[in-house]
């Protein structure tokens, strides 16, 4: 066991100044100190390069020349932080705050077995510091749905458990160097959303565990590069990359009800959009 690994923590940001400062701000305040933190610009023009590099100079910096997106501009950090000797890398949207031990814990949960791979936090919604939006995720392959565990239920002993899971998202994911060396980088062929329950599913069927660790904390303003949580824009991505991940991991026979409980999942979402679970 690695007592002080290397941490490669990759912010992706794109137009969010005010938001990746705010990230940044938090970061300073970690207590797991080897770590290394590497801003991934995809391609913003509203001042957030000069805005860092002004008010974080150590914090290291890649400006990409276009918007490759979530997966493409993680691959070019997740390729900076390999070749600089990273043991892990963790992939942070920029519209986050976290506590200052929640790294601490995420490795503490990765370094207790060689097999586990992925280690996600609990994460709230940013305005209402005690409402979760992630404390685990699951996917039921028999109706087609892809949710998180917890969503918009106020924190609780229920959710105060370490568990194994079937993916993290991928606003906050903590990825052991090995997962990547055996499996890849994330997948560029999809637009928007999916990237990371595609990732772990590969993940988990190479041998790695992923785990759900409730005592690191994060805190998302959730979707605000996409419109909000309830967009079409968001939505409508997302349904296709759900389609895409059903039809490249389910097994055929489940499609017989993949198609039906994917129908349910969006009328249900038409009538009570209180009620999606992802």
């Amino acid at each position: 066991m690695n007592q002080h690994p290397l941490v490669y923590i990759i912010v992706l940001t794109w137009n969010g100044k005010n938001d990746t400062l705010e990230c940044l701000e938090s970061l300073s305040k970690i207590n797991y100190f080897n770590h290394k933190i590497l801003v991934v610009d995809n391609a913003s023009n509203d001042g957030t390069k000069e805005a860092v590099k002004s008010k974080y100079p150590d914090v290291e910096y890649i400006y990409n020349l276009k918007n490759l997106r979530y997966a493409g501009g993680n691959n070019i950090g997740i390729d900076y932080a390999l070749n600089n000797h990273a043991d892990y890398i963790l992939l942070l949207n920029n519209d986050t705050i976290v506590e200052p031990n929640f790294l601490k814990h995420l490795i503490n949960t990765a370094e207790s077995n060689p097999i586990n791979g992925i280690i996600g936090p609990k994460i709230f919604y940013y305005a209402q510091k005690n409402l979760i939006w992630y404390a685990g995720g699951k996917i039921e392959w028999w109706k087609g749905w892809i949710y998180h565990r917890g969503i918009r239920e106020l924190d609780n002993e229920k959710y105060s458990f370490k568990i194994e899971t079937d993916f993290v998202t991928g606003c906050c994911i903590l990825i052991k160097r090995n997962v990547i060396e055996k499996i890849g980088k994330l997948n560029e062929n999809y637009y928007m959303y999916g990237e990371d329950v595609d990732f772990c599913i590969r993940a988990s069927r190479a041998g790695f565990k992923i785990w759900f660790e409730p005592e690191a904390k994060v805190w998302h303003k959730i979707s605000v590069s996409t419109g909000g949580h309830f967009s079409w824009f968001k939505n409508y991505n997302k349904l296709k990359s759900q389609l895409k991940i059903f039809s490249r991991y389910a097994k055929w026979y489940q499609w017989i009800t993949i198609i039906f409980g994917m129908f349910l999942y969006i009328i249900g979402g038409f009538i009570n959009k209180n009620k999606m679970k992802y």
